[in-house]
C-alpha cells in the first residue's frame, strides 16, 4: 500500500514511539517569534533547562509587533532578542531585517520538501507548500522542540484536495482556499493534513501555494502540503543564491553556505528504524544538481496512497469569495457582498503580503485615487518584498492612490497594532481569519484576494 507525503515524513523522521499513536520525530528546524516564544524562553530558565538543542536549526524573528509599540511588546521582544544572543542563534531576525515569518522564513530557504518543523503560530502550515510537514505547537512542545529537537504527534490522516479545471481571470489562490475551506467546514480537517493536488496546484507559484497551506488551518488542519517539484526547486535555488545569481553568503560568517549533512535521530529509545529517505538538504554556491529534482519526488505521495477523503472542486466555476460573519468557512460570492459598506482595506499578513500579492493590488490602484470613506494600508511582508515593491514602483503606486505603507509586521491581522478596527467598523482584508474581534474589539473582517482588496479601497464598498 503506497503512502502519503506525511506517511514518509513521519517514517523517515521517528524516534520514538511511547504509544500506539504517538510519534516522536525528530526536528529539522524549530521557528521562533517574540509573542509564543518568550514564555517558553522563561520556563525553560526557570527550570534551569536554558538551552537550545543546535543553535543552527533554529530560526526566530519579532515580527507581530514590530517596533514594539508599548513596554509590555518590547520586553518581548528583549527576551527573545538577548536568548538569541545568549545561545548564538545565528538566523535571529531584529527589527531592520525582520518581516512576517512565514513569508521571511521560505525567502531564506528554511523549508524544505521533507522537512519536519514547528513553531508556536498556526499558520506554521504554511511551509508546507515546500512538501514539509510543518505545523502550530503549544507551549510545552515549543521547549520540548527547542531544548531536545524533537516532537510527538499523532501520525495524522490526510485529505485530499483535488483542485481541476484553471482559475479564472480574476480569481486567485486566496478564493480557491476559501472555497476549500466552505467544503471541509472549521473542523472538517481537525487533526489531519490537507494534501494540495491538481492542475491548478502544479501551475500555482510557490506564492500561491503557500497561500493554500497557510490557510489549511482554518479548516482544523495540523499542517497543509504541495507535491514539491520544479517550481519548488526554482524558488529554493532562488532562495540559496539570495535572488542574486550569486551564492548566498551566511550573515556574519563571509562564506558560502555548506551543504548539510543528515542529522542522526536523538539517541533515546527507538522501536522504528530510520528509512535512508532524508530531506533536501541546504545546496553549495553551484545551487540544485539534476540529481535534486529526482531527490524531491520522494516527498511525492504514491499513487495509491489512501486518503480519509477525497475533495474535488473545479476552480473554473470558482467566482472571487469573501467570507462573512465570524467563521472562515461562511462564503459569499463578491457578487452576493456587492454594496457592503467598509471603513478599511489592509492588504498584507503571511497569507497575502508578498511580491505577487502586492503586483495583482498595485496593476488595479494604479493611477487611481481611494476611496474618501476609507483608510488604505499595504504591508509588504518582508524587506525584501519592500525592497523589489520599491524597486518596481509598487510602493510609490500605493501611496500615490493614498494607501499608508508600513513596515513588515503581523500587526493589523490579529488586532495589535498598525491598523486595529475601532468597534463597529468593517476592514475588507487580505489576512487569514475573521473571528470575532480579530482585527479589534467589535469589527468585522472580510476575508479576500489582493486584487477584491484593492478594488474595495478604490469604490469604498465591496
Amino acid at each position: 500500500m503506497g503512502q502519503t507525503i506525511a506517511e514518509k515524513i513521519f517514517e523517515a523522521h521517528v524516534v520514538d514511539k511511547p504509544a500506539e499513536d504517538t510519534w516522536v520525530l525528530r526536528l529539522d528546524a524549530v521557528f521562533c517569534h517574540e509573542i509564543t516564544t518568550p514564555l517558553a524562553i522563561s520556563d525553560l530558565a526557570a527550570r534551569g533547562l536554558d538551552k537550545v538543542f543546535d543553535a543552527s536549526k533554529i530560526k526566530a524573528v519579532i515580527d507581530h509587533v514590530t517596533p514594539a509599540k508599548d513596554s509590555k511588546s518590547a520586553e518581548q521582544g528583549k527576551v527573545l532578542r538577548d536568548w538569541a544572543r545568549r545561545h548564538t542563534i545565528k538566523d535571529f531576525f531584529d527589527v531592520g531585517h525582520n518581516g512576517v515569518c512565514h513569508a521571511l522564513f521560505p525567502e531564506k530557504g528554511f523549508a524544505r520538501p521533507g522537512y519536519t518543523i514547528i513553531m508556536g503560530d498556526s499558520h506554521t502550515c504554511t511551509h508546507g507548500a515546500f512538501g514539509a510537514f510543518a505545523a502550530g505547537v503549544g507551549t510545552t512542545d515549543l521547549e520540548v522542540g527547542i531544548l531536545k529537537g524533537v516532537c510527538a504527534f499523532k501520525k495524522p490522516q490526510s485529505i485530499k484536495v483535488n483542485l481541476t479545471g484553471a482559475l479564472p481571470e480574476g480569481v486567485y489562490a486566496k478564493d480557491a482556499i476559501l472555497a476549500v475551506i466552505a467544503k471541509l467546514g472549521v473542523n472538517g480537517a481537525t487533526d489531519m493534513v490537507v494534501e494540495f493536488h491538481g492542475p491548478v496546484v502544479d501551475s500555482m507559484s510557490m506564492e500561491g501555494r503557500m497561500t493554500l497551506c497557510n490557510m489549511a488551518v482554518e479548516a482544523g488542519a495540523t499542517s497543509g502540503i504541495c507535491q514539491p517539484d520544479n517550481t519548488t526547486l526554482d524558488y529554493l535555488r532562488k532562495a540559496d543564491m539570495g535572488g542574486k545569481g550569486k551564492g548566498k553568503r551566511e550573515k556574519g560568517t563571509g562564506t558560502l553556505r555548506k551543504q548539510r549533512e543528515f542529522t542522526p535521530p536523538i539517541p533515546i529509545d527507538c522501536c522504528t528504524p530510520i528509512p535512508k529517505r532524508s530531506p533536501l538538504p541546504v545546496s553549495d554556491s553551484n545551487g540544485y544538481a539534476e540529481k535534486d529534482l529526482e531527490e524531491i519526488l520522494q516527498w511525492k505521495s504514491d499513487v495509491d496512497a489512501v486518503y480519509l477523503r477525497t475533495l474535488d472542486i473545479d476552480c473554473s466555476a470558482l467566482e472571487p469569495l469573501a467570507t462573512v460573519g465570524y467563521k472562515p468557512d461562511e462564503i459569499k460570492t463578491m457578487r452576493e457582498l456587492s454594496g457592503t459598506k467598509i471603513d478599511q482595506v489592509y492588504i498584507g499578513s503571511c497569507t497575502n503580503g508578498r511580491i505577487e500579492d502586492l503586483r495583482v493590488a498595485a496593476k488595479i490602484i494604479k493611477g487611481k485615487r481611494i476611496a474618501a470613506s476609507v483608510r488604505a494600508i499595504v504591508s509588504p511582508a518582508t524587506p525584501g518584498v519592500y525592497n523589489q515593491a520599491l524597486h518596481e514602483g509598487l510602493i510609490a503606486d500605493f501611496m500615490d492612490a493614498g494607501f499608508c505603507v508600513t513596515n513588515p509586521t503581523c500587526g493589523a491581522c490579529l488586532g495589535m497594532s498598525n491598523g486595529v478596527l475601532a468597534e463597529g467598523e468593517v476592514c475588507a482584508s487580505t489576512t487569514n481569519r475573521n473571528f470575532y474581534g480579530r482585527m479589534g474589539k467589535g469589527g468585522m473582517v472580510h476575508l479576500m484576494s489582493p486584487a477584491q482588496a484593492a478594488r474595495a479601497a478604490l469604490q469604498g464598498e465591496l
